[in-house]
């Protein structure tokens, strides 16, 4: 019975039958691979502050509520619409 290959073991036979010319261009594909994934997570970690900061500005937490209140005047309204004999 055949044992399956491995991701690894597959890239692993790949890049040995790679010359050297292609193993540089490899190298240097995962080199801009690597500092694409570092700029990302310093980015985002930045991101996230700023989106932090702006979340807890106090315009943004009464925008919130006002948008929370209209959410629960259309539900009322709704229910009011379902059941109009129910009105007092």
């Amino acid at each position: 019975m055949a044992t399956r290959l491995t991701q690894r073991q597959l890239l692993a036979m790949k890049v040995e039958s790679l010359d050297d010319g292609e193993v540089q261009e490899l190298l240097e594909y995962l080199s801009i691979m690597e500092s694409l994934g570092r700029s990302r997570v310093s980015t985002s970690s930045w991101e996230d502050d700023t989106l932090e900061f702006l979340a807890e500005a106090q315009e943004n937490r009464r925008a919130r509520q006002a948008f929370e209140w209209e959410v629960a005047r259309r539900r009322a309204e709704r229910r009011m619409a379902a059941a109009p004999g129910q009105r007092a």
